[in-house]
């Protein structure tokens, strides 16, 4: 039997830089504000085959994990300069790969049956004083009448699609787990779109520093 998040027989669209490619400029901008011109080492949680990964790392040290077999044979064969291996978001990813001072995971959080061992073992990979910037699918007011009004919510909505999301975020709900998870400073951006009716929102949580 197969555990709920294993998504090994997941099938990549063959394209370079997904629809989420909007993301890169805002994460991009989030890093810069962080490390400024230093090349720093970060990771990614479910990195797909790579192609975040890719438009980052002629800046930053990218190393990463995705539970695809087929996403990573995907990443290793584009991508062979970057360090993208099989693994879970519920691995021990700290006692796997160390600490880093920023960890990401695009458009993710949404796919996990367990997101608070999620946002836990994202916040052990992270050194003292680390960013976390976890990126899902913007749900708010507006939009949720919008989508309603123009007779999408089963289309946005759907639930027949194998390995589908799972779960739809708000900005308060998804800053809760982060804030369980033991995250402070934790801050939104909304992307695409003008904000009210945005296609994606970006947490930006802090592992508080050492005391």
């Amino acid at each position: 039997m197969q555990m709920p998040d294993d998504i090994s027989g997941y099938r990549f669209r063959d394209e370079t830089i997904p629809a989420h490619g909007y993301m890169v400029p805002p994460i991009r901008t989030i890093l810069a504000e962080e490390f400024g011109s230093a090349r720093e080492r970060i990771f990614e949680v479910g990195c797909g085959k790579g192609d975040m990964a890719h438009a980052l790392s002629d800046t930053y040290d990218i190393v990463g994990i995705d539970p695809s077999r087929e996403g990573i044979a995907l990443a290793n064969l584009k991508y062979p300069h970057l360090d993208l291996r099989l693994g879970s978001a519920y691995d021990d990813l700290a006692a796997n790969f160390g600490s880093f001072k920023a960890a990401m995971s695009v458009d993710v959080v949404e796919y996990v049956a367990f997101p608070h061992k999620f946002a836990a073992n994202i916040f052990e990979l992270l050194a003292d004083g680390g960013i976390a910037i976890v990126s899902a699918p913007y749900h708010g007011y507006l939009k949720n009448i919008a989508i309603a009004a123009s007779g999408s919510m089963d289309f946005h909505f759907n639930s027949s699609q194998d390995y589908g999301r799972i779960k739809f975020w708000s900005i308060k709900t998804l800053g809760a787990l982060m804030r369980d998870a033991g995250f402070v400073d934790i801050t939104f951006r909304r992307v695409g779109r003008v904000p009210p009716l945005a296609k994606a929102m970006i947490c930006i949580a802090r592992k508080p520093p050492a005391s």
